[in-house]
């Protein structure tokens, strides 16, 4: 009787972890021709041009994308190389580290579980991460030895700061202030992602005991918060944030080559991290304050909500196609329409990007304003776009329900406008 008990309360316990069904039932992402969908064949054709151009003058080394309209695949290719040591072709489907394209899916997944009311998002985050509770900010720094003294800031750290990127924190080693490089460094935080035997909770701790940049609400400053969310979703959950994600988001969308740290079988896959050399060839990116080879080795433990996931170009267009689905695909609902439309809607005023600015943010993306779609090549009103620190990048437009991603790994290149040019020459396709 106790072990039919036991398993009666396991089952319930991952029922609260799937998604519930939908009135509608978008198919998954099939292959169709450009003319189905009310775009030109040849114009698109014209993408292979200019990426075979930018491997032929060594702007990358490679790049695969792909293109979908209404659902369906009308471009999904690869060009170069994988690999300089190997010379391995790069195949579409091989894996990408995305970076800060790990962020949208974090707020996605803060998302869903605010819609189950675990929390309000201008609830203090200390009510969940004691930590973060009476911030400050710094009064004087000396950095002789990165000693500092703080003052109290004026209100606390909220989720809906954090996941806006205006909670005052910062961003470690690639801070734009060397005040807080130094600070981060001296705390032991950790940036990005590590093959360190270190979890996201432990580093987070750590960062909730630094001053900030400034008080919550009042600026724009691109930061950790998204790591912080990572960790929070863990707090709200009781489940390790890899673990989460793969049940609530990664099996339901059939996002089956999109993880932190990659299994054994799919390791070869992975696409490495490549600079030009001084002769011009390529080679791979040596290890700095990161290792790049972090999905595949070290201690596989830290899971970066900001930075630390790999996917697919397929993959990640499907997350995307769940949006331009308004939160439904395959019959299951991950987000309502009404959470779709605060996500995309205007949360920072003028703090991103001025107030003539293309773009604002909203609850996971920057947002084309009218000004950006007018400049041309951009989208839509309303397309949300984001990329990653390993130069991967991605847009979606909700009006002509248009995705394009685009992948390679590149650090120190120059020349390379392919993220630009991609969505340029899309745009020119459309021929209904």
């Amino acid at each position: 009787m106790k072990n039919k008990l036991t398993l009666l309360l396991i089952l319930l316990y991952f029922k609260g972890f799937t998604q519930t069904k939908s009135l509608k039932n978008s198919p998954a992402l099939t292959d169709a021709s450009p003319e189905s969908v009310g775009m030109s064949s040849e114009r698109i054709a014209r993408i292979d041009n200019i990426f075979q151009t930018s491997i032929n003058n060594k702007e990358v080394p490679g790049v695969a994308a792909i293109v979908i309209r209404n659902g369906k695949i009308i471009y999904h290719k690869s060009f170069g190389i994988a690999d300089n040591q190997t010379n391995r072709a790069l195949k579409k489907d091989d894996i990408f580290r995305i970076a800060s394209m790990s962020k949208a899916i974090t707020s996605t997944a803060v998302m869903m579980l605010w819609e189950e009311g675990k929390f309000q998002l201008d609830d203090p985050i200390s009510k969940y991460i004691p930590e973060f509770k009476n911030p400050t900010l710094v009064k004087s720094f000396t950095f002789r030895d990165s000693s500092y003294t703080t003052e109290p800031a004026k209100n606390e750290i909220t989720i809906r700061h954090l996941i806006t990127h205006t909670s005052g924190l910062g961003y470690g080693v690639i801070d734009g202030d060397e005040r807080f490089k130094a600070m981060y460094k001296k705390a032991g935080i950790t940036d990005l992602f590590t093959t360190e035997s270190i979890k996201i909770g432990e580093s987070v701790r750590k960062l909730a005991k630094l001053p900030l940049h400034h008080n919550p609400g009042e600026k724009y400053t691109y930061s950790e918060g998204l790591d912080v969310l990572g960790y929070f979703i863990e707090v709200i959950s009781g489940m390790p944030y890899d673990e989460f994600l793969r049940k609530r988001m990664f099996e339901p969308l059939g996002m089956n080559d999109t993880y932190f740290y990659l299994p054994d079988n799919k390791a070869s896959r992975l696409v490495s991290v490549m600079r030009p050399n001084k002769e011009g060839q390529w080679e791979k990116y040596p290890v700095t304050f990161y290792d790049t080879d972090y999905p595949i080795k070290g201690a596989k433990t830290f899971f970066s909500g900001g930075a630390g996931l790999s996917s697919t170009a397929k993959d990640y267009a499907t997350f995307l196609q769940m949006y331009l689905n308004v939160g439904e695909l395959g019959g299951k609902r991950f987000l309502s329409r009404t959470t779709i439309d605060a996500i995309l809607s205007n949360q920072t005023e003028t703090l991103f990007g001025g107030e003539n600015g293309d773009s604002f943010y909203g609850l996971a993306f920057g947002v084309l304003r009218a000004i950006g779609e007018d400049k041309g090549g951009n989208g839509s009103e309303g397309t949300f776009t984001w990329g990653g620190y390993f130069n991967t990048n991605y847009f979606a437009d909700p009006k002509e329900k248009i995705i394009g991603v685009i992948m390679k790994q590149t650090q120190q290149t120059k020349g390379d406008n392919l993220n630009s040019l991609f969505r340029q020459i899309i745009f020119q396709s459309l021929d209904d």
